[in-house]
């Protein structure tokens, strides 16, 4: 819903910049709950890139306080402001957590299509006998099994981020 003011009386009481919205406002301060939007790299610790928003174009908009970030991250972007760059290092704990051995898992080649090409580092999609989709890579093979790791690729990694908080909103019902 926006405020509608005529221009003349715009004109004669408040400047341009001073007329709203309801629905959305321009924060400056992010907070839990608050919509952000926001750009990132994060790096390992030889300095490799692993992401990158700028290179693919795309801002992040999340809101926090919702989980959708890793816990290290999110602690690190709070409290930023609207146009602030800021450089953090997440440790393994509060990013993917350690490697889990149970997470490593044998699988009878059988399971896979007939023409599937087994090779070591070769990520593998699949799904659990509950349909739910799991990401691996495929670590070891023997003549009639692989072993597929199934813990996320970053896991036990320290991550470095370098990140700019474009900007904070938060719809009218905050």
């Amino acid at each position: 819903m926006h405020i509608i003011v005529s221009k003349e009386f715009a004109a004669l009481k408040y400047p341009r910049k001073m007329i709203m919205t309801k629905s959305k406002r321009k924060l400056k301060k992010a907070l839990n709950g608050r919509k952000v939007a926001l750009h990132y790299k994060g790096t390992l610790e030889d300095g490799t890139v692993f992401d990158d928003s700028r290179a693919r174009g795309e801002e992040m908009n999340i809101t926090l306080g919702k989980g959708q970030l890793i816990p290290g991250f999110e602690k690190a972007v709070v409290g930023m402001k609207s146009g602030e760059t800021k450089t953090f290092k997440v440790e393994s704990a509060d990013a993917y957590g350690d490697p889990n051995p149970t997470a490593v898992i044998k699988v009878p080649k059988a399971s896979f299509p007939e023409d599937f090409v087994f090779q070591e580092g070769r990520p593998v999609m699949g799904s659990t006998q509950d349909g739910k989709p799991v990401r691996a890579v495929l670590t070891e093979q023997s003549e009639s099994e692989v072993t597929l790791d199934c813990n996320h690729p970053l896991a036990g990694q320290d991550l470095t981020f370098e990140v700019e908080l474009v900007e904070v909103t938060a719809d009218s019902d905050d």
